[in-house]
């Protein structure tokens, strides 16, 4: 059943739908020594703690229009770090008819847009091998919305928010709402595929898959980096200190870690 904007908003109460969305990044290493692995993690501590990830969430939360409610954060021991933003409502002039459509969603001074109650979490896991000198960085953010838009329209900035390698998102509609007639719509607005949601330059940076549930309003993309540069995984050095044979050992962890976790399985040597 194909909705106008107009008549995506004539419902005979509030709009009960959930629209989830769940981004995942992740950033990869080569940390040859215990020394560079422990350097890369104080670094990923310092640069992602929980001060700079509420930054990140509270430019979320005005790019969707919310009011923030509450913020709890925590910086963990060894590492890691964790917020959780619970928003509200935003004041509601006139229905942003660009939330429905499959376009890539604003930066933070750009445009703001309304929603209803949600909340918002992102959650930092670094970690290692404990033989083969890779560290990664991982972070979990989701943003929950009730009520007209998509948080969707987050995604242009929460890419640009990472310096990512490979990532993870996955978006679902859940529930329903009535139109005037009482009518169940399950959803409120056309999706084809997540990577319309993507500006094109990052579309085009990337490897990408989609997996897609459309009659359950499920929609799963991820996506690895194309290019590959030794120089931006090497951490306190470059590649001109290894040699040959070096280069060619760390390009295949790398490469054999990111094809690991982009396809979800461990892949034999």
């Amino acid at each position: 059943m194909t909705l106008t904007p107009k008549q995506r908003v004539e419902l005979h109460e509030f709009n009960n739908l959930t629209k989830s969305l769940s981004f995942n990044m992740y950033d990869i290493c080569y940390t040859k020594t215990k020394e560079e692995r422990q350097a890369y993690i104080e670094y990923i501590d310092e640069q992602y703690n929980s001060d700079r990830l509420t930054q990140i969430l509270i430019a979320v939360s005005d790019i969707i229009g919310a009011h923030v409610l509450n913020v709890a954060k925590q910086d963990y021991v060894p590492q890691g770090a964790s917020v959780t933003v619970l928003v509200s409502e935003g004041p509601v002039v006139e229905v942003p008819t660009e939330s429905f459509e499959e376009s890539p969603g604003p930066l933070p001074d750009n445009v703001v847009l309304q929603l209803d109650k949600s909340h918002i979490t992102v959650h930092t896991y670094p970690e290692y091998h404990p033989d083969e000198g890779i560290s990664t960085f991982r972070a979990d953010i989701d943003v929950s919305t009730c009520g007209e838009i998509s948080p969707l329209k987050a995604l242009n900035y929460l890419i640009h928010s990472f310096d990512t390698d490979i990532m993870t998102i996955d978006y679902r509609v859940r529930g329903f709402t009535r139109d005037i007639n009482g009518h169940k719509l399950f959803i409120d607005h056309e999706i084809s595929s997540i990577q319309n949601y993507i500006p094109d330059e990052v579309v085009d940076a990337y490897h990408m898959i989609d997996v897609n549930v459309y009659q359950e309003h499920i929609f799963h993309t991820k996506c690895k980096l194309k290019k590959f540069d030794l120089n931006n995984y090497l951490f306190g050095y470059t590649k001109d200190k290894l040699s040959p044979q070096e280069q060619a050992e760390i390009t295949e962890l790398l490469k054999t870690e990111m094809d690991e976790i982009f396809y979800g399985r461990n892949i034999s040597s």
